[in-house]
């Protein structure tokens, strides 16, 4: 009798079924045609192997071993790639579980950079050891299956260290929060009269709303929601001076918005420096704060808008470049956009501001998808990340108090690899993951119903979640989580066709069409299930930091590197045109485009710019983009570099400040969104970057050149 010894040590009687089991679940994995009678037959010479050398006593670890090396000569190489990449899958969760101590001893050497705005101090360690073992915990606790899936790269659930916790991110009601007051637990904070006490207000709202998420969070109508605070400041400042001083009304006006005007400068350059050095989530990181402004409804929030960009034009202390908050400029026609448009002075800063900060994006207001809600009153936001809250099946729609409650995200390129060419394969295998995706998600939904408001203290203690103004402090959060979005990801999709057709969608319209109806049909289950779960189910193009390296080491390992495929270290962000591949602005504008309205999760698109633009410039592309395109949410990136030292703005080839000859050089690239320091950013990402090639160059190569020869 020949027994196994289990890894805690208990022997048991081997069971050959288990090992058939395991043969036909990494065939399993990527879609092999496995015969019952081939899994038996491979079972039988692992069995046999064992008996010829008459083992008494076998671990697993050497069954597994075994099988391993049958499958590998024995013409089923594919099958024994992916049986060691899941082992070693498994390895690596085993040994958190019994060594967890060795996780620690890495991360109090350096932190990873999965998320670029994670320092390597003290707390920021503190806080990646918790991340660990609480991402375990999470895999151990949910189903094996959906475990695995994760494991092995077919899915990805965003914040898995949250997972339990929490959810994403939150678009604010600022205005309405700071006039009704707040508490952050230790006491009530007064509503604001001023705008100085608003502007700082803001930031702590921003800072204790992170505190409880694991996502950024945004102010939804930043410039509005100050200028009730401004009108405040204007009475307070004309009562004194009417107190000490005798003149008419017209020499005391001018006095009052001279006055006034530098309170808003203050005011405003406060909220940037607050934002750039206020830390939240346990001390590691300064929160992930966007702002949306642009479309004011009042001439005092005009002057906030204007001001907030001139302040943050001018940078910090020294002038380098502040990385938050991320702006979301919003252009509407008939509000800023043409030059006979009461503000379209705001966009013409804006776009100044972008050439020398890249800072704002832009959302545009008419893609028809915006407009149908801005025609009932709804005025559009978004995150720096590229979140987009607007549709609602179970209440009002709009963003304000809204947010995604958590994504998963799909590996599209491993479906094209698996379907070798077969577009029906591929979409039954799209198919399957759609299920798997909206099972884990549905999982994650039990997880988070548990919680209650309690657990979240400030975003629903506070009422700044929609669905919480009803609760008590014992209540589950599960009408929040019907409120925010659940977001169906994905990545590669320039991969996934080259690996199905050749060809990306920027070198083929088969390739662009067929681009379009993949990303279409995750926006149809999407629509489907929403209906029937009562949950906003939505089509989300991923903004991958880490995970734009993980997915592609994983296929790799089993598949090799394939041409055009996993020949990189990452994978193409979304649907976006790789950022090797040599395009025009406009053609990138023309493909991307359709992407934005399918994807109503969220969406950007980036042009990637040669050196420090011109205003003109970045106005040219933002124009062309919304007068001739449905397309919603973009930016202008170039790499971008200064002196730590005096401040002091360089070239990207300079090695030192031309101006005081300091060496001490930061530079700074978008990533995902967001802005973020060179150093911080991930393998993958760091990859991507080196191969980003600028859509203003001569050279481009002309839309579907390839086709049209």
């Amino acid at each position: 009798m020949l027994y196994v010894v289990k890894r805690d040590g208990r022997e048991v009687q081997i069971d050959s079924i288990k090992i058939t089991n395991a043969i036909k679940g990494a065939a399993d994995e990527i879609a092999f045609n496995l015969k019952e009678s081939e899994a038996i037959e491979l079972t039988q010479r692992v069995i046999e192997q064992i008996e010829n050398e008459r083992y008494e006593k076998i671990t697993v670890e050497e069954i597994q071993n075994i099988v391993e090396n049958t499958l590998m000569n024995t013409g089923y190489e594919t099958i024994g790639r992916t049986y060691s990449n899941y082992r070693n899958e498994r390895t690596k969760i085993r040994e958190k579980k019994s060594g967890l101590m060795k996780a620690i001893e890495n991360i109090g050497v350096e932190t990873d950079r999965d998320n670029a705005n994670v320092g390597n101090n003290f707390s920021a360690k503190l806080l990646r050891i918790a991340s660990e073992s609480n991402k375990w915990h999470n895999l151990s606790m949910m189903p094996k299956k959906l475990a695995k899936l994760h494991e092995n790269g077919d899915l990805y659930y965003h914040d898995l260290d949250s997972y339990n916790l929490t959810t994403n991110c939150l678009n604010i009601e600022t205005g309405k929060i700071l006039k009704k007051g707040f508490n952050t637990g230790y006491g009530t904070i007064l509503p604001a009269k001023r705008i100085e006490s608003a502007a700082e207000l803001s930031c702590i709202l921003l800072q204790s709303t992170q505190n409880d998420m694991f996502g950024g969070q945004s102010h939804v109508d930043f410039d509005n929601d100050m200028a009730e605070f401004v009108s405040m400041t204007r009475v307070e400042i004309r009562k004194e001076y009417e107190e000490i001083l005798s003149g008419t009304n017209k020499e005391i006006e001018k006095l009052v918005e001279n006055k006034l005007e530098k309170i808003v400068h203050q005011s405003m350059q406060g909220i940037v420096y607050n934002l750039n050095t206020m830390h939240s989530r346990a001390g590691s990181q300064v929160p992930f704060s966007s702002i949306n402004l642009g479309i004011p409804r009042s001439e005092d929030a005009a002057m906030v808008c204007r001001i907030f960009l001139e302040e943050y034009r001018k940078g910090l202390g020294k002038g380098e470049q502040p990385i938050f908050p991320n702006i979301i400029f919003r252009v509407k026609n008939g509000v800023n956009r043409e030059e006979k448009d009461p503000y379209y002075y705001l966009y013409e800063l804006a776009c100044r501001v972008a050439s020398k900060r890249m800072n704002p994006m832009f959302m545009n207001l008419d893609a028809d998808f915006n407009k149908e809600y801005y025609d009932k009153g709804i005025i559009g936001a978004t995150m720096g990340c590229r979140t987009y809250t607007m549709s609602n099946v179970n209440g009002e729609a709009g963003p304000g108090g809204r947010g995604n409650i958590a994504p998963t995200t799909i590996n599209l390129p491993r479906l094209g690899i698996l379907a070798k060419g077969n577009i029906d394969k591929f979409f039954s295998l799209l198919n399957s993951r759609l299920d798997l995706t909206r099972e884990a998600l549905l999982h994650r939904y039990q997880v988070l119903k548990r919680l209650k408001v309690k657990d979240l203290p400030f975003v629903a203690g506070e009422k700044l979640m929609r669905g919480a103004e009803n609760l008590g402090l014992n209540d589950s959060i599960e009408p929040i989580l019907r409120q925010g979005t659940w977001a169906i990801g994905f990545i590669g999709v320039a991969e996934t066709l080259t690996a199905l057709v050749g060809k990306h969608h920027g070198e083929s319209k088969e390739a662009y069409e067929l681009g379009i109806k993949i990303v279409s049909h995750i926006r149809e289950f999407c629509d489907k299930y929403k209906e029937i779960d009562k949950l906003n189910w939505s089509c989300y193009a991923t903004p991958a930091e880490g995970l734009s390296g993980k997915f592609v080491l994983q296929d790799q390992k089993v598949f090799g590197k394939i041409k055009g495929v996993t020949d990189k270290d990452y994978y193409t962000n979304s649907y976006h045109v790789p950022v090797c591949y040599k395009i025009s602005i406009k053609d990138k504008i023309d493909i991307e485009a359709p992407f934005h309205k399918i994807c109503n999760g969220g969406h950007i698109t980036y042009i990637e710019m040669d050196g420090y633009p011109e205003q003109e410039s970045v106005k040219a592309i933002i124009d062309y983009a919304y007068k001739n395109t449905n397309i919603s949410y973009i930016g202008v990136n170039f790499h971008m570099k200064y002196c730590k030292e005096c401040g002091e703005t360089i070239e990207v080839s300079d090695l030192k400040c031309p101006k005081c000859g300091s060496v001490n050089i930061q530079g700074i690239s978008r990533v995902t969104g967001y802005l973020s320091l060179d150093e911080r950013f991930g393998a993958g990402k760091v990859a991507e970057r080196s191969d980003r090639t600028s859509h203003n160059d001569e050279k481009h190569i002309n839309i579907y050149e390839v086709d049209s020869e």
